[in-house]
């Protein structure tokens, strides 16, 4: 029986950061194994909120390194650029018949972008973006889709498209599923509810041991905890929270630590920072291997281009043909 199969990417912006992979990586990595995986490097969406470019193809070898050296298998896993298999925009073309202005419109999560990047002039990219996300999914005939929560309403857009374009022509694409990832987000160093780049609040996957040292020192904690003896509330602790990924063995000392007062802040910031690079160590070291071979990065991507542009002109062929205009 074929395995079930996935369509996953990202927006390509550079080196990820640790809630990249606790967000969406770790969970890529684990579902290889057991379903079908397409990797999508989603360079035209970078266009929604930066027309700029230049580093655009940089980013995404960045991005695609810091894929493979977190364990993504090139062999299991085709990655590929968004913008070099022409079919995704064909198809999105398409689509973007099938849905009304209105219809996208009450889409919560365009609410949540004009929000959270201040967006004063909303183009068609933002209000179409799910439509693009639709085309990126189904040319793959994805059936499931790992996301977190807040990405849930645009795969209810795909779902819809999908069973429009069934119901008006031939049933052609599997109505995706999302596939909720099984961890929280990590929140930025600083408190904020996201990590991101943009906010400078993030540990790299790429960072050595030093440079996490010095970003643990900035990361907040309990406010009512000012010095080692002062009882502290692990619960609203981001360092605790930290430790809860990075260092599960010793999350029982560590609480019981900070309630009491025995463990001061800046011991347990660099108890998480030793046990986040000892993570990170092996992600490093593969990182600098696909550094001192980027030839090898590329055949990888081209490789993936030609696998993922296969099933892609598959689809197209069996969209024309159902909609009689191949």
């Amino acid at each position: 029986m074929p395995k079930k199969r996935i369509l996953s990417g990202m927006r390509p912006t550079g080196k990820l950061h640790i809630g990249h992979y606790v967000g969406a990586l770790e969970n890529w990595v684990k579902l290889q194994d057991e379903f079908e995986n397409f990797h999508l490097i989603a360079d035209y969406h970078v266009l929604t909120t930066d027309l700029n470019t230049d580093n655009v193809y940089q980013n995404s070898i960045e991005m695609l390194i810091d894929w493979l050296a977190s364990g993504l298998d090139p062999v299991k896993s085709p990655m590929f650029r968004q913008s070099q298999i022409k079919e995704h925009t064909e198809l999105a073309l398409i689509f973007g018949m099938l849905i009304t202005v209105n219809r996208l419109e009450r889409n919560p999560t365009l609410k949540d972008m004009i929000r959270d990047l201040k967006i004063d002039n909303v183009i068609y990219g933002h209000l179409g973006y799910p439509v693009l996300q639709t085309a990126d999914i189904l040319l793959y005939k994805g059936n499931y889709v790992p996301v977190g929560e807040d990405q849930v309403p645009h795969i209810e857009i795909s779902r819809e498209i999908a069973r429009r374009f069934n119901n008006q022509y031939r049933i052609t694409f599997p109505e995706p599923e999302p596939l909720l990832t099984k961890f929280a987000r990590l929140r930025g160093l600083d408190g904020n509810a996201k990590m991101s780049k943009s906010l400078n609040n993030t540990i790299l996957l790429s960072d050595e041991p030093e440079t996490v040292k010095v970003k643990m020192k900035k990361a907040v904690t309990d406010p009512n905890k000012q010095k080692k003896g002062d009882p502290g509330n692990p619960d609203i602790c981001l360092v605790f929270s930290f430790h809860k990924k990075f260092n599960t063995g010793e999350v029982p000392e560590i609480e019981n630590g900070c309630r009491s007062g025995e463990l001061g802040c800046f011991d347990c910031k660099m108890k998480c920072a030793a046990k986040i690079s000892n993570f990170l160590a092996p992600i490093i070291e593969k990182r600098k291997y696909y550094e001192k071979n980027l030839d090898e990065v590329r055949d990888i991507l081209f490789d993936g281009e030609t696998r993922g542009r296969k099933v892609a002109v598959q689809t197209i062929s069996e969209v024309r043909e159902n909609m009689k205009i191949g």
